[in-house]
């Protein structure tokens, strides 16, 4: 059996990142949950919704994800994690969460494993140098610039 995910994070961020993951993951629609916490809602009304979208009973595995810790969405979080099989996650991002999508048969301390480090190695900086911002070599026989 596959862990399901909960995406809870601020607006509209939990909907767009299950957007993105469905659009390379179609058939894991109904493994990934989201709430969007709304700015205007109380804590107790978003928790009320997380606990609806996840049923009353029991269902197997769950991994939690939230975008920032200690915000809202992360209390919302932490409570809906207790007394469940299931593990909280914050610093959701796009491979973060397709890692978890790919691999939500494994088990779910495994997967905790893998969102982190798919988080972690989705983040890095890109070094860009366009050929028209190069410097010009010393030796180059052709004087014009040429784009690529």
């Amino acid at each position: 059996m596959s862990t399901r995910i909960f995406l809870i994070a601020h607006t509209p961020l939990a909907s767009a990142l299950r957007d993105c993951a469905m659009h390379v993951f179609p058939d894991c629609a109904q493994h990934v949950l989201v709430l969007d916490v709304q700015p205007d809602a109380t804590p107790e009304d978003s928790l009320d919704q997380a606990r609806q979208l996840l049923g009353g009973q029991e269902q197997g595995a769950l991994l939690v994800l939230t975008d920032v810790f200690g915000a809202t969405p992360s209390n919302i979080a932490q409570r809906v994690v207790e007394g469940r099989q299931a593990r909280l996650v914050t610093g959701v991002n796009l491979p973060m969460l397709l890692r978890c999508v790919c691999y939500r048969s494994e088990a779910l301390d495994a997967l905790v494993q893998r969102a982190v480090v798919g988080g972690t190695q989705g983040v890095m900086q890109v070094a860009v140098t366009a050929p028209q911002n190069q410097n010009r070599r010393t030796n180059d026989q052709d004087q014009h610039d040429h784009q690529q």
